[in-house]
């Protein structure tokens, strides 16, 4: 895509020189007009009181047309120049500057602004609805101002002439908007939300959070190159079930989180069993044949795996009773 985005080379002069320049034109027009009344009604004769007169109207009329061409520029802020309709260029000076009067200015800021997309439903992978927000930090880049301006539709109501510089930013603004909406969908619908259904290697949408914030980085940056827009940061800063499938979802990660919490506590049963029979026959307290063994097993396992306390029983006969 052609570029044609330039910073404007032609005839601009710094605009307190020019507030006195213009100054002195105003003051010597007043000058001029009232000397030659003064002359007109002495009754001089001749066309010197009259070229004395039309000179300080010209002269007056002179200065309030240049009195236009005074433009102010604050850091990151730029002005495209048009000249009736051509494409002049980008003034990107700050400071207080003069340019040609009859130039069209048009304000557009270069500064960094957020945007907070509200959480939209979409199908991640495996078809579940999944709520979803992003935030992202954006800017119009100074040397693609030409296809911010240009490139993104900003025509007005009927009636209106151009366009405010709020009113363009917010166009443009919407424009990253729909865009960001539309890669939020495209990035979101080719991960599951978590890896419990999909395959464990894969990416998810929970587990891989920086994975998937630089994708959707560059599907952003893709989009919005039309408009000269620079993504600084994008992130996923929501992510849910929806609503009719939230509770179904909770007791499915409660259930899992029982399993593998029921997976550790067997674990460390087994392992305490093993090293109490191990302790038990190298310190020869007591010989245990397989079955009490295996009675002894199973009394531990309950004791250990039990969601309640045990209630011990003291055995006052012998061993085998």
């Amino acid at each position: 895509m052609e570029n044609k985005n330039f910073e404007y080379s032609g005839g601009y002069r710094n605009g307190f020189v020019m507030l006195f320049v213009i100054l002195a034109m105003f003051a010597a027009s007043i000058a001029s007009f009232v000397k030659g009344v003064i002359l007109s009604e002495e009754g001089m004769e001749g066309a010197l009181p009259i070229v004395m007169i039309l000179g300080g109207i010209a002269l007056l009329i002179t200065s309030i047309i240049l009195l236009c061409g005074f433009i102010k520029l604050e850091p990151n802020e730029a002005r495209v120049l048009l000249f009736f309709g051509e494409y002049r260029g980008n003034f990107l000076k700050t400071g207080f500057w003069w340019v040609n009067p009859f130039m069209t200015v048009k304000n557009i800021s270069l500064r960094a602004r957020n945007l907070n997309v509200d959480p939209i439903k979409v199908n991640d992978k495996t078809g579940n609805p999944v709520l979803i927000g992003l935030v992202l930090v954006w800017k119009i880049k100074s040397e693609e101002i030409y296809r911010a301006v240009f490139d993104v539709d900003a025509s007005t109501n009927e009636g209106e002439i151009g366009v405010t510089s709020a009113k363009r930013m917010q166009i443009l603004e919407n424009f990253v908007r729909v865009q960001s909406d539309a890669a939020l969908r495209q990035v979101a619908g080719n991960y599951a939300y978590d890896n419990t259904i999909s395959a464990s290697e894969e990416l998810t949408l929970r587990s891989n959070s920086g994975e998937i914030n630089e994708e959707l980085e560059e599907k952003l940056k893709e989009r919005l190159a039309l408009a000269g827009i620079e993504i600084v940061e994008a992130r996923i800063n929501y992510l849910a079930y929806a609503p009719e499938i939230a509770a179904v979802m909770l007791r499915r990660q409660q259930a899992d989180a029982i399993i593998a919490a029921r997976e550790k506590i067997v674990e460390g049963a087994v392992s305490m069993v093993k090293l109490a029979l191990d302790r038990l026959s190298e310190d020869e307290i007591v010989e245990l044949d397989e079955d009490k063994k295996a009675a002894m097993v199973s009394n531990l396992l309950v004791v250990l795996c039990a969601d309640e306390s045990a209630q011990p029983v003291v055995n006052t006969g012998t061993l085998h009773q």
